[in-house]
């Protein structure tokens, strides 16, 4: 199945796997008004439509991700219309976070302020060889404004965050998986490895893998623990643990239904 959009191409496979391509290549993918716009509108088609099961988050071409936002747009902003600017694309990010399907960013190339915001506000990162990535806003007198001070800190501590946040520096694709910021590196195309990674992740329960995502993102909140119980205890009752444990004592492979 596929969607036509104007800045994004979206398509599915017959294992439930949407790929989300930023599609501006004569802009290295920069991200724009209509983008966010588009992006928020295949999310949430994706959040309701229960024959997609995992996500691919990637940039067309092979320079880039996505390389920043649009700096023309940035330019024409005031005090009031630069807030809005920055709580609409936290918003749209943080829709792609709460998607509880498995997204997966496939990073190529660059991916500098927004794109480095956008591959960090999905799940799990897998990263080309020649993947940089790097937050530059300061170099135009500003921060990062789609949660990027947020869940950098997040994913490498604060003393890492400051230091790509404060310099603007770039960091390559090996040293970002030492940091804890990229969960792969591979010679391979990316989009390829995180669709063998999705796949594993696949196999097992679905009801199981959309709780765990929820649970690891209550991880910073004092209500982590009891999230993690009350999820806990919903899937003790489902059909799905029902097979994985037999299957487990019979010493086969778990048939899940999603149930």
């Amino acid at each position: 199945m596929s969607q036509s959009y104007q800045s994004i191409l979206f398509e599915t496979d017959d294992h439930g796997i949407a790929t989300v391509t930023i599609n501006r290549p004569d802009k290295l993918n920069a991200l724009n008004d209509n983008l966010l716009n588009e992006l928020a509108d295949v999310f949430k088609a994706i959040q309701v439509n229960e024959d997609i099961e995992a996500v691919i988050v990637t940039g067309a071409g092979d320079k880039a991700f996505v390389a920043g936002a649009d700096i023309s747009e940035l330019r024409e902003l005031d005090n009031r219309s630069g807030r809005m600017a920055s709580q609409k694309g936290q918003q749209i990010f943080q829709l792609i976070e709460d998607t509880r399907k498995p997204v997966v960013a496939a990073v190529n190339g660059y991916a500098l302020g927004g794109g480095a915001e956008l591959a960090m506000a999905c799940h799990l990162r897998i990263a080309s060889d020649n993947a940089a990535f790097g937050l530059p806003e300061v170099g135009l007198g500003l921060i990062p404004g789609y949660g990027g001070t947020q869940r950098l800190t997040q994913l490498v501590g604060r003393s890492r965050a400051l230091e790509m946040i404060l310099t603007g520096k770039q960091v390559k694709a090996d040293e970002a998986q030492q940091m804890g910021l990229v969960n792969d590196v591979t010679k391979e195309d990316a989009a390829e490895a995180a669709r063998s990674l999705i796949k594993k992740i696949l196999k097992n329960g679905p009801i199981a893998i959309r709780n765990a995502i929820k649970a690891v993102y209550h991880a910073d909140h004092q209500s982590g623990y009891q999230v993690e119980a009350d999820l806990f205890g919903q899937l003790c009752e489902t059909e799905d643990v029902m097979e994985g444990t037999s299957a487990f004592l019979e010493k086969r492979k778990p048939d899940f239904k999603g149930k």
